[in-house]
């Protein structure tokens, strides 16, 4: 059998230097609040507000180290609470994504792209993916035990070379209908 590490994925923010600039103050550094199970990656201290056209949300956390491009990830449900069209999406696919505001400390950022809702995902080292006769972009399911076990179904592979942990992502209202929490296990079907 199967088994992988599931964690939940929250709301959160991956920023890029000149928007840390611009929210934060020129040459702002993020600190570490918590490394999480990827390598190289941690929940920040600091958190912004985001903000759509029928509300906001205050406190969303940045998730570092700083990325290429700026990207907000949420649910479902806190998008429509705040009036934002995202669409679900890979990270990292933000082109035509769902314009967005954040504010900051030190100012406010009007982007006209970059809001996503996550799409459900395996991180695989390369070398793991490989032995199961999986690859990059392929799908399985998950399957969840428990009194409200579930399968998902479209769970998408990602691997990478420098990743060190086979670790599945929910978004947290994916979690919730399984009563899944961080670290609980699931069997991955392919």
């Amino acid at each position: 059998m199967n088994r992988v590490v599931v964690n939940v994925s929250n709301r959160h923010i991956h920023i890029m230097r000149q928007h840390i600039n611009s929210l934060f103050g020129q040459g702002y550094n993020l600190t570490v609040k918590k490394f999480l199970m990827e390598p190289l990656q941690f929940a920040a201290q600091e958190t912004l507000t985001v903000c759509g056209p029928a509300g906001e949300i205050e406190n969303v956390r940045i998730v570092g180290p700083e990325r290429e491009k700026t990207q907000i990830e949420l649910s479902v449900s806190d998008a429509r609470k705040i009036g934002v069209n995202a669409p679900v999406r890979l990270s990292g696919d933000t082109a035509r994504s769902a314009a967005i505001t954040l504010k900051g400390p030190a100012g406010t950022l009007d982007l006209s792209e970059g809001c996503i809702v996550a799409k459900r995902h395996i991180h695989f080292p390369l070398e793991e993916a490989a032995a199961m006769g999986l690859k990059s972009g392929d799908s399985v399911l998950v399957k969840t035990s428990g009194i409200r076990g579930l399968i998902f179904d479209n769970v998408i592979v990602r691997t990478d070379k420098n990743n060190s942990v086979i670790e599945c992502h929910l978004d947290i209202e994916e979690a919730n209908a399984a009563l899944i929490k961080n670290g609980d296990t699931a069997e991955i079907i392919i």
